[in-house]
């Protein structure tokens, strides 16, 4: 299985409603020092819609301003959709991670 194979299994484990740091993502795939290569193959997704990579924020919650399929309004919206509310802070998009984090 490839790098990409393993990160869009682990994203389409993701229960709606809740979302998964790139980290947690990289651990999960055994490969915990791979975050910034979980978002590449995040940004690469061509699955649009069979792996919900909207559900995937930093460490911090802040979703990514450079959301493959439209930007970070765009992945705010499709989380809204699911119940995770978004918080704008100076120009940028955070969920509530103490509320909204997927802990498997």
């Amino acid at each position: 299985m490839t790098f990409d194979e393993a990160v869009y299994n682990a994203v389409r484990t993701i229960p709606k409603g809740k979302v998964a740091t790139y980290g947690m993502i990289a651990l999960l795939i055994g490969r915990p020092r791979a975050a910034r290569q979980v978002g590449g193959s995040l940004h690469r997704n061509p699955y649009f819609g069979d792996v919900p990579c909207h559900r995937v924020v930093n460490r911090e919650g802040r979703l990514a301003p450079a959301f493959a399929f439209g930007g970070q309004n765009v992945q705010a919206d499709l989380l809204a959709r699911e119940g995770v509310p978004t918080e704008l802070r100076d120009g940028l998009l955070f969920v509530d991670l103490n509320e909204y984090l997927w802990r498997p």
